[in-house]
């Protein structure tokens, strides 16, 4: 036999005798190779990034017996699955960490609930957001009002999925404290259908806007206050728009979208807070950026009924303010149609909102 060959051989016929996936013993592979006679013991890889060592057999041909050499295709999809079956797979890594918060409000189509949660320390700092809850039949025992005790699931993506965010939930949920008897009002859910109320606004030069003059046209519109200091609340959703206006500019199919990101923090972003917010966000201090793009702010007196209507909890303490995320996508004829709490939305669930949006007949 030739060099060529015992190389060929030598690269390819791995039989591992310590795998713990491997569907058969290695000493059947052996019996079935008994022409072939073993070269090597051991053999090093990497897998997942940590380094695995595998005892393992490689066999060279010592007979020219014409039914061998055709069975070497067999062989190498043989060795070749044998190796891939040692891959060890690591499974996403899971935090708990115990929670306590008061129910704010109630979704139970989406088997959520928002919870104006306490601090946990090395975790997050004290907000309202919303939380999904393990198993959904705990929603039935809570009601607005009700303060309660839990523990917080986080799992983190892939490290390969770099536009995923964590998973969280909450498990085993207790009551610790019944709400008063007069809890406060079922807060309004947006729902797909539903005319969205003009509704009026400053923007960042200081002029009056309203929801009626996007009439004819897509609006997506979302909350933020710009001295949000929590990395995946306003922060990521301004992120997140700034990568959708990019997208709106270079589709001319998208042309007829707008995006507007509403402050409720009125005592403090100024119309030229709003602008510098916005020229830092869209990396440019071109004021080109705002013909797709818009940053306003409601009067104290209209906050109340936009935050309700559009789903959107907030409540000022220690300077900061408490919130959770909302995010709707309007249509051209005034209609909501898809609204998104928390911040369990991708660009692209948006560009396709969008996109079925703009299609549509307005009436």
């Amino acid at each position: 036999m030739n060099a060529t060959s015992i190389t060929a051989l030598h690269t390819f016929f791995f039989i591992a005798d310590h795998c713990p996936r491997l569907p058969y013993a290695s000493s059947q592979v052996s019996l079935y190779l008994t022409r072939w006679h073993a070269l090597s013991p051991i053999f090093c890889f990497a897998s997942g990034g940590t380094a695995v060592a595998v005892r393992v057999k490689v066999f060279y041909n010592v007979n020219t017996d014409p039914a061998v050499r055709r069975a070497f295709p067999t062989f190498l999809i043989l060795a070749a699955f044998l190796f891939s079956s040692c891959q060890r797979s690591h499974p996403p890594a899971e935090k708990r960490y115990p929670f306590t918060g008061r129910v704010v409000s109630i979704d139970a189509a989406s088997q959520s609930v928002v919870i104006d949660a306490a601090a946990i320390p090395g975790f997050m700092d004290a907000m309202a957001m919303s939380y999904k809850i393990k198993p959904a039949t705990a929603l039935n025992q809570l009601a607005p009002g009700d303060s309660l005790s839990a523990e917080i699931i986080v799992v983190q993506p892939p490290a390969q999925s770099q536009d995923s965010a964590p998973d969280y939930w909450l498990e085993n949920v207790k009551i610790i404290a019944h709400g008063k008897s007069a809890a406060p009002a079922a807060q309004h859910i947006p729902a797909a259908g539903d005319g969205v109320p003009d509704f009026n606004f400053t923007n960042q030069y200081g002029k009056r806007i309203s929801l009626k003059q996007y009439r004819g046209q897509v609006l997506l519109i979302t909350f933020i206050y710009t001295r949000c200091p929590f990395p995946d609340f306003c922060p990521r959703v301004t992120d997140n728009f700034a990568v959708i206006d990019k997208q709106l500019g270079a589709d001319p199919g998208l042309a007829n979208v707008q995006l507007l990101s509403v402050s409720f923090d009125p005592a403090h972003d100024t119309p030229k807070v709003l602008r510098d917010y916005a020229f830092a966000a869209a990396h440019t201090h071109d004021p080109a950026v705002f013909r797709r793009w818009q940053f306003a702010v409601p009067g104290n007196q209209d906050l109340p009924r936009i935050a309700d209507f559009f789903g959107l909890v907030y409540k000022p303490e220690a300077g900061l303010i408490t919130h959770n995320l909302s995010t709707t996508v309007i249509g051209p004829n005034g209609k909501i149609v898809a609204w998104y709490h928390g911040g369990d939305w991708q660009v692209s669930d948006l560009i396709k909102d969008a996109e079925k949006a703009a299609s549509a007949t307005v009436p």
